[in-house]
């Protein structure tokens, strides 16, 4: 069975590989523009359903996963930050608080779509400049929503997570697999499969 990953994301690709399930790389081109007045968890779940149904017109019969993550603190959602000067702007407001990361993931295998929502709550240590500045350095949170990667270099910088910590990575797992199961698709530690076929 392909497996198509509707994300460019480096994060999603290693998860993926890491339970087993081979897939192609194909990145959506889509508006990721935020509707006026869109909530931020609405906002995430459109994003990942538009991947999956832009990437799926052309798949054929392949399942195809896509995803999106937003940051999100005092109502705001924070992107990925357009140089260092907004990283550290981002980084500033985190410090020594909790914010909620909302993880968007969406499933499409022929006409079937199922798509849903992680939200777990993020809390920084507190940060002084001198942190900030070295860890912008490393040039991590330049590509990521809220100038942060769990995964990497800003581990550091939490000091609890209250969730799912793949959702905060980039792709709720447990929730993915759901997903598959509802759209027909088993997932076996050796790949996926169409529910009923060996």
């Amino acid at each position: 069975m392909r497996v198509i990953l509707a994300s460019s994301s480096p994060r999603r690709h290693e998860l993926l590989t890491m339970i087993g399930i081979a897939h192609d790389v194909v990145p959506a081109a889509i508006d990721e523009s935020l509707v006026p007045g869109e909530a931020p968890i609405a906002y995430a779940e459109r994003l990942a359903r538009e991947k999956a149904v832009a990437v799926a017109a052309h798949a054929g019969d392949a399942v195809v996963i896509a995803a999106d993550t937003v940051v999100v603190v005092d109502d705001v959602v924070l992107g990925k930050p357009r140089d260092e000067q907004e990283a550290a702007e981002m980084l500033c407001l985190l410090s020594n608080r909790s914010h909620i990361v909302h993880t968007a993931v969406a499933v499409r295998h022929r006409e079937l779509e199922r798509s849903a929502v992680e939200s777990p709550v993020v809390t920084f240590r507190p940060l002084e400049t001198g942190r900030i500045d070295s860890y912008i350095a490393t040039g991590e949170p330049m590509d990521k929503a809220g100038a942060y990667g769990i995964q990497g270099y800003g581990a550091t910088l939490v000091s609890k997570i209250e969730g799912d910590y793949f959702a905060v990575m980039g792709l709720p797992l447990h929730r993915l697999i759901l997903l598959l199961e509802n759209v027909g698709v088993e997932y076996r530690f050796a790949g996926l499969r169409v529910r009923g076929v060996a």
